[in-house]
């Protein structure tokens, strides 16, 4: 997986104590090695990670190697974007995109 700088990886295996049982509200991109639009995203999320890690906690699920949790929340399309706040997928988002929109698209849970 092409990992962005500064966000973290979440499994299958660690998905519902990363996620689920955050204190903030976390945006989980799900992603993969072969996917370009994924790669191109890998900047923008760590941008994204360091701008709003007082309010927002971003991590990065690998499609291939968790496929438990791509398949629990119906993730088709890479890159998905997902918001979970207390427990919940608040929000979902399909494809790579400026950070600027995501901040956009963000702003009502930050």
């Amino acid at each position: 997986m092409i990992k962005a700088a500064g966000v973290a990886e979440v499994t299958d295996a660690d998905f519902a104590a990363e996620v689920i049982g955050a204190d903030l509200p976390v945006l989980v991109e799900f992603t993969a090695d072969w996917c370009p639009p994924c790669r191109q995203m890998g900047p923008v999320i760590s941008a994204l990670a360091e701008e709003t890690r007082e309010r927002l906690k971003v991590v990065q699920l690998n499609v291939d190697t968790s496929p438990e949790t791509t398949n629990a929340y119906g993730v088709l399309s890479m890159p998905t974007f997902m918001v979970f706040h207390e427990g919940e997928p608040v929000k979902a988002m399909v494809g790579a995109r400026p950070k600027r929109r995501l901040l956009e698209e963000l702003a009502d849970v930050l």
